[in-house]
């Protein structure tokens, strides 16, 4: 097995919603199991809480999780930025536009000095997102 670098994502009890909204963006096969589940001990009003979810999508895996009240999480996305590259600027474009839904541009879509086209948002959960298309030309 090769090794891999997933990022692995952690919400304050909407791991299911964000979840469902990146398959809904990437597609691919998304799994998720709770706390009653996993049979975890915890309160029982968790019981619905994700424990670990994980989203295979073509070349993207994203895994998350919620916290619970011995585990809190204290602040969403902002010390990192997922990055999204690669050349099909149709499918990229899409990615950008899809995830930005409900959430914030922070800097459109745009051809950039280094020749690439690259923007950032903010998506409705918090996360950081940067998409980088390459335009082939070498800067």
């Amino acid at each position: 097995m090769k090794t891999t670098l997933n990022p692995y994502l952690n919400f304050m009890g909407n791991t299911r919603g964000a979840m469902e909204f990146y398959k809904s963006i990437f597609g691919g096969e998304l799994t998720m199991q709770t706390f009653k589940e996993a049979g975890f001990p915890h309160d029982p009003k968790d019981d619905d809480l994700v424990i670990h979810s994980m989203l295979q999508a073509d070349t993207i895996v994203l895994m998350a999780s919620d916290g619970d009240k011995e585990h809190p999480v204290k602040s969403v996305g902002d010390n990192v930025h997922l990055s999204l590259n690669g050349d099909d600027t149709a499918k990229l474009t899409e990615f950008f536009n899809k995830l930005s839904e409900g959430g914030k541009i922070d800097m459109p879509l745009a051809k950039q000095f280094w020749g690439d086209t690259f923007g950032m948002l903010t998506d409705k959960f918090g996360i950081h997102w940067m998409v980088n298309i390459a335009s082939g030309e070498q800067k």
